[in-house]
């Protein structure tokens, strides 16, 4: 029983630990103005109250600290709402990718794999 509990609380504590470091939010026009200037940029739409967003976000939250200089933001639509729309965002998460001229060019909805997301970085040239 001692074990089963000792295991319980050591997964609790690993999920709880990594659940609190996630990317943190950008707002949307901030983002909006520096996008096209020769770089691409990465946005993860979702919600910090959404299970798949977070864990997305604490992917991407490892991705930023080994790359600080890639352009990946999170923008919550639970506080912006009204973003949801111009994005036309449909279901959370998504992830969205734009080019160096700010163009969009790709669209995802739901989560990335590691791998997923490696693959997205070196295609789109981050």
């Amino acid at each position: 029983m001692k074990l089963i509990v000792a295991v319980f609380l050591l997964f609790f504590t690993t999920m709880t630990f990594a659940e609190e470091h996630m990317i943190k939010e950008s707002p949307y026009k901030q983002v909006q103005q520096s996008m096209g200037n020769g770089k691409p940029y990465f946005l993860e739409v979702g919600s910090d109250s959404c299970r798949s967003c977070r864990i997305m976000g604490s992917m991407l939250y490892k991705i930023t600290q080994e790359h600080p200089e890639y352009n990946i933001h999170f923008i919550n639509v639970k506080k912006e709402r009204e973003i949801a729309s111009i994005l036309k965002i449909m279901m959370i998460p998504t992830q969205i990718i734009y080019n160096k001229e700010g163009k969009e060019v790709y669209r995802h909805i739901g989560l990335l794999s590691d791998d997923e997301l490696a693959q997205l970085f070196i295609t789109y040239q981050f």
